[in-house]
C-alpha cells in the first residue's frame, strides 16, 4: 500500500488483492491520517486486480471517514473485476469515480507531493 499527501490531498494507492488483509492495510492507512477539512482523499486502483466483500467494507469506511472529516474521496483507475464488483453492489452510484488520476490532479505538482511506503 503506497500514500502519498500534499496538503490538500491523500493519495492512496493499494496494490494487489482488495482482500481481508489489503482492507485491513487500507484500513491503517485511513486511521493514520489526520484529516484536514476540505481534503480530497483518492484512491487510484490501478494495481488492485481483485476485490472482495472485505474491500468493499473498507472503502465503505472510507467514505464514511471522508464525510465525517469534511473531506471528499474519488476513486479512480479501476480495473474491470474490481469495477464489475462495484457495479454488481450499485456502489458505482455511491462512490464518485473517475478514469485516472489526471483528471483530478492534473494542477497538483507531483514533485511536490510525499510518498510514503
Amino acid at each position: 500500500m503506497t500514500l502519498t499527501s500534499e496538503r490538500q490531498i491523500i493519495l492512496f494507492k493499494p496494490q494487489g488483492r482488495m482482500d481481508l488483509e489489503g482492507s485491513v492495510a487500507f484500513n491503517e492507512k485511513v486511521t493514520e491520517l489526520l484529516p484536514q477539512r476540505d481534503q480530497l482523499w483518492v484512491i487510484d486502483l490501478a494495481e488492485v486486480d481483485f476485490m472482495d466483500s472485505s474491500g468493499l467494507v473498507a472503502l465503505v469506511n472510507g467514505l464514511k471517514a471522508a464525510r465525517q472529516n469534511g473531506c471528499r474521496l474519488v476513486l479512480c483507475n479501476v480495473q474491470t473485476p474490481v469495477r464489475l464488483v462495484l457495479e454488481l453492489t450499485q456502489l458505482d452510484s455511491v462512490f464518485e469515480i473517475v478514469h485516472n488520476q489526471e483528471e483530478i490532479l492534473g494542477f497538483v505538482n507531483k514533485n511536490n507531493l510525499l510518498l510514503v511506503r
